[in-house]
């Protein structure tokens, strides 16, 4: 009888879970929130079914849900791990402009808000005159023109929304870092959830704050080109259902007034709280630890570490993090787990801990290989061989001109050749230069005569360059125009370091936790010794990349558009930090074992001073000190 073999859970078996029950309370908030809002939408004509769930208020409740269901979904397709570093604004912009996902976005921005304006159409009172159609003279219909601005005043909602979507990167998800067992007790699993609620006061300012912004940008859509379009469609589909009048002529007075405007602003202060709520709790609940019940997602499975091995393995950034983030905790406060890991040996593969030893490792060595491969040209690809040309058994042919005259054509492009090699040769020489002896000097007497020696130096090429640059400097401290030009430290660094399109800080850190934690915890409960082997590997690796780190912060450029010219990346901080804190761990439980583990005194010193972090210089403070009394000036 053939023996059965046992199936091997995929990792996404156990994140995907994970993440629905997420998704759960994200819907759970949003739902509280669509309540609260449905309630102040009503007339409050009854003090019992102004909040009982089961009338108006209930089916109002629904409505606004689904305007947020409809942005979670948008998060659900659209969110990514890691820092964008695509480069400047404009480069993000450019690129954006030619994605599908940011029309999509656009799309469930714009039929959320839709769907909201209809609600507050329909919960608002009579005395607000936001009715489709108003009576004049009895039972003459006309088309009440103040909605169609509330509709046009919730699409402007729905396009600054969705560039401040792209601009802030709301997509992002910022993963964590593993903790003590103890401390994951400490906390518990509400902190998210009080995280959220500290956070809805902050986050109704915000809205009312964008509400307000798109009222500008609403009156110069509506009365710019728009209100034409809408007001003959409007009528096109409504003539149907009421007696209208025939001619789609617009009315001669606006229909904006402050009473409309603060109903746009309230309308738009809800929708944008429905949307930033959503947005925030989403981006809170999916990144909490890869824990069910304090244990490791895969705890359930019938083979946890295939299960996890498979998470590490995996292409995907997301799926390779949160399986690195759970393999951490694991390295850190679960012995059990960790206990099982030294004992699998007998795997397919090769054992636990050599997969994980190789898999950890390649993610720090990358941060090396792109620290040396910084600047320099890609390698060229091996070219195919070519066929050598075929001897020529006649003359060439005459590439001259045939029906021109030679001797009228050839002197017009002989002088036409040279005037323009003399031009080239000497692109940056001045006017005056090209002239004989006296007419040089003729011109200069001319100059004198004419400018003073203050208007010369406000002409001259030097002083109009540095001018230019002073006032391009000034553009860039306007954040709408140097959000799209400059190209920041922070940004460049932390690409040439961890990589693009987006550089995860914490899969790098939580390899570092897996690689030191499992040394040190090695001493006393790796029963095989294979843990040992690869320590000086490790100190070895870890004391080359941070000296690298160091070194290469120090002689990377500044772009000239960075007007802040601070050396200040937090995502590359973080991963020195770990790196210092790992190797400070590894290298005082192995320094007694130094000969055994054939390490020299070389690299335990190199290790220690690798560890200490470097002392500010002092020429830097002062010069940023000088700095910043000249701008106080």
């Amino acid at each position: 009888m053939a023996a059965t073999t046992v199936r091997k859970s995929p990792y996404k078996d156990f994140l995907q879970p994970a993440l629905h029950r997420r998704f759960t309370s994200t819907a759970t908030v949003l739902l509280a929130v669509s309540y609260v809002e449905a309630v102040l939408l009503d007339g409050w004509s009854s003090y019992i079914w102004g909040w009982f769930p089961l009338g108006l208020v209930g089916l109002r409740t629904a409505f606004i849900f689904t305007c947020g269901l409809a942005i979670l979904v948008l998060r659900i397709a659209n969110y990514h791990v890691g820092l964008r570093t695509t480069g400047s604004g404009f480069q993000t912009l450019r690129a954006a402009l030619v994605r599908l996902e940011t029309y999509e976005a656009f799309v469930w921005y714009a039929f959320s808000g839709l769907l909201f304006c209809h609600v507050f159409l329909w919960s608002a009172p009579k005395d607000a005159n936001l009715h489709w159609v108003t009576y004049f003279s009895g039972d003459r219909a006309r088309l009440n023109e103040r909605p169609l601005f509330l509709m046009v005043y919730m699409i402007s909602c729905a396009v600054l929304q969705t560039i401040s979507h792209y601009r802030q990167d709301v997509d992002r998800l910022v993963l964590g870092l593993s903790r003590g067992k103890d401390d994951i007790k400490t906390t518990g699993s509400g902190d998210s959830l009080k995280l959220v609620l500290q956070q809805l006061p902050a986050i109704a300012g915000g809205s009312a704050a964008s509400a307000l912004t798109a009222v500008p940008v609403a009156l110069v859509m509506y009365y710019a080109g728009t209100r034409s379009f809408v007001w003959g469609w409007t009528l096109m589909f409504l003539r149907p259902f009421y007696n209208l009048p025939k001619t789609s002529m617009l009315p001669p007075s606006w229909p904006t007034d402050l009473y409309l405007l603060a109903r746009c602003v309230q309308a738009g202060t809800l929708i944008h709280f429905v949307w930033n709520a959503g947005n925030f709790s989403f981006s809170t609940f999916m990144v909490k630890e890869p824990l069910k019940n304090g244990n490791p997602l895969t705890s359930e499975s019938k083979d946890p570490n295939g299960s996890i091995l498979n998470g590490l393995k995996s292409k995907k950034l997301s799926i390779k993090s949160f399986a690195m983030w759970e393999l951490a905790y694991i390295a850190q406060g679960f012995d059990a787990r960790r206990q099982a890991i030294y004992e699998d040996i007998d795997r397919k593969d090769g054992p636990m801990w050599s997969q994980v030893y190789a898999i950890c490792m390649e993610v720090v060595r990358a941060v090396e290989t792109r620290v040396d491969s910084y600047g320099q040209p890609p390698a060229p690809t091996p070219a195919e061989p070519t066929v050598g040309p075929k001897q020529r058994v006649s003359a060439p042919l005459r590439e001259d001109a045939v029906f021109t005259d030679k001797a009228s054509s050839g002197v017009i492009r002989g002088d036409i050749e040279r005037r323009l090699s003399q031009i080239a040769t000497s692109p940056g020489s001045s006017p005056a230069s090209k002239l004989s002896p006296l007419a040089n000097t003729m011109f200069n007497e001319a100059k004198d005569r004419l400018l003073s020696k203050e208007q010369q130096d406000m002409v001259s090429p030097e002083h109009l360059k540095s001018q230019f640059e002073q006032w391009t400097l000034r553009f860039m401290n306007f954040d709408p125009i140097g959000g799209l030009f400059q190209q920041h430290f922070r940004t460049q660094f932390a690409a040439a370091v961890l990589g693009t399109p987006y550089a995860e800080p914490t899969l790098l850190i939580n390899a570092v936790h897996v690689l030191c934690h499992l040394s040190v915890h090695s001493l006393a409960e790796d029963k095989f010794g294979n843990v040992h082997r690869e320590v000086p590997s490790i100190i070895r690796t870890l004391t080359s990349v941070i000296n690298k780190l160091e070194v290469f912060r120090l002689s990377f450029p500044i772009h000239w558009t960075d007007v802040k010219g601070e050396r200040e990346s937090p995502e590359v901080d973080e991963v020195l930090n770990a790196l210092r804190t790992g190797l400070d761990q590894v290298v005082a439980k192995f320094e007694p074992y130094r000969i055994d583990l054939r390490l020299t005194l070389a690299d335990v010193r190199l290790a220690k001073e690798a560890v200490e972090a470097p002392k500010p210089i002092e020429g830097k403070k002062k010069k940023k000190k000088s700095a910043e009394m000249k701008q106080v000036r």
